[in-house]
């Protein structure tokens, strides 16, 4: 909800953010229920709206994720946001 609101009023959303799995089934409800909703903002947004989100099993391997380890997966979302705001930018019809 947050997303579709912010992309009525911006070039581009960056969805992030992490769900880390705990000792219940509700970590595979959350993830599925955040992939969703970032994905309906996407189809009915007029601006780049990116997937940021990690699922991790543990704190220390979404630590690694967001920049100690295995890259910036974070930053990552966010560099294609923007290369995905320019692209919508310049398809026909789109105001310069």
């Amino acid at each position: 909800m947050v997303a579709a609101e912010l992309a009525r009023h911006h070039d581009a959303v960056a969805c992030l953010g992490v769900v880390i799995r705990g000792g219940t089934p509700h970590f595979e409800y959350v993830a599925s229920e955040v992939a969703k909703g970032v994905g309906q903002a996407a189809f009915s947004a007029s601006c780049a709206v990116t997937f940021g989100v990690l699922t991790c099993d543990t704190v220390e391997q979404a630590v690694d994720r967001a920049g100690v380890k295995s890259g910036n997966k974070g930053a990552d979302a966010a560099v294609a946001c923007l290369e995905m705001a320019n692209l919508h930018a310049r398809l026909p019809g789109k105001k310069k």
